[in-house]
């Protein structure tokens, strides 16, 4: 259930109360209670975000902006490769930290593109991206939104982006709300697969991500944002209709 109103939590770009989280769950057929939600979220530490308020520690100075927010946390996209979203995360392994970039189509959140590294530099992302455009080959512009990170503002990273006609968005600097999708998904692959986990070598952590990706995330896994669809069934059935018209 926890899993669930974070899910929900993350998806409404952190805004959501608990009321709104509640009817979300009823929107997917779970049976509970305002007051149980209200307290799950409370254990978890999920508040409603109501207006905006300086983050503690956070300066007050004009941050550089290297590309605006296109997306103002609106996550509905209504076709494919439209927007893609990019993030990075790292994995515990004996070896070190093993270092995850994954690109998400927010029409279905499928992960259209993915990389790891021992490293966190501009290649694991961009090597990424160019899985997502291989796979893809999107024929018009894609709007492809990240933080503010080094590696999202490389000058190799903007270069890439003009050359494949490509379209950058950022998100406001330090504000993880911005790209709520990116942090579920990389919420959901820690909670599911690999929670406390400490893998042996880099090597078993990339066999355990990989499965997770591509037999079981994108292909099995049901996603309310898809009506409780996996993201290659949503597409699929959403192609269907398509061609039916």
């Amino acid at each position: 259930m926890t899993g669930l109103i974070k899910q929900s939590w993350l998806e409404s770009g952190c805004v959501y109360g608990y009321r709104k989280v509640y009817h979300d769950l009823l929107g997917l057929g779970e049976a509970c209670a305002p007051n149980t939600v209200a307290r799950l979220m409370q254990r978890a530490g999920l508040k409603a975000q109501v207006g905006y308020k300086r983050r503690p520690g956070h300066s007050g100075r004009k941050p550089s902006i290297v590309a605006t927010n296109q997306l103002q946390q609106d996550f509905t996209v209504p076709a494919p490769d439209r927007v893609w979203v990019t993030d990075i995360t790292y994995i515990r392994t004996h070896e070190g930290w093993l270092y995850l970039a994954v690109v998400i189509d927010l029409y279905s959140r499928r992960v259209v593109g993915w990389s790891m590294h021992s490293r966190m530099q501009t290649d694991l992302v961009l090597n990424a991206l160019l899985m997502a455009l291989w796979r893809r080959k999107p024929k018009a512009k894609v709007t492809v939104h990240s933080d503010q990170g080094s590696q999202f503002t490389s000058t190799e990273w903007q270069s890439f982006l003009k050359s494949h006609n490509l379209e950058a968005s950022m998100s406001r600097r330090g504000n993880c709300y911005d790209n709520a999708v990116a942090e579920s998904f990389f919420d959901l692959l820690k909670t599911e697969r690999i929670r406390r986990k400490t893998y042996k070598t880099r090597e078993m952590a990339r066999h355990d991500v990989f499965d997770y990706i591509e037999l079981f995330y994108n292909p099995k896994r049901k996603h309310g944002n898809n009506g409780m669809l996996s993201p290659v069934e949503f597409e699929r059935q959403q192609k269907m209709k398509l061609q039916s018209v």
